[in-house]
């Protein structure tokens, strides 16, 4: 894979967080920025691929009824 060089500006907090991060895990900050930046993508194209299939789902009339909707709720309400 291809290598290019991409140059932003970030503040100083984050900067020094981000030597931190690079210093305690011995590693250079283009490591620590890839894997953030990875991390990032990951992230985000999960969910625009969740919204999509939500909006396809929706487009079809795929809605949960009042009791999948309970249900649902009283799983995630009662974690403690």
């Amino acid at each position: 894979m291809s290598q290019e060089n991409i140059m932003f500006w970030v503040d100083s907090d984050r900067k020094a967080a981000l030597d931190a991060i690079a210093a305690g895990m011995n590693r250079d900050h283009s490591y620590i920025l890839n894997e953030a930046v990875a991390a990032y993508i990951e992230m985000y194209q999960w969910q625009t691929e969740e919204i999509q299939k939500s909006i396809a789902e929706a487009n079809t009339g795929d809605f949960a009824d009042d009791e999948e909707v309970k249900a649902t709720f009283a799983r995630l309400t009662n974690v403690y």
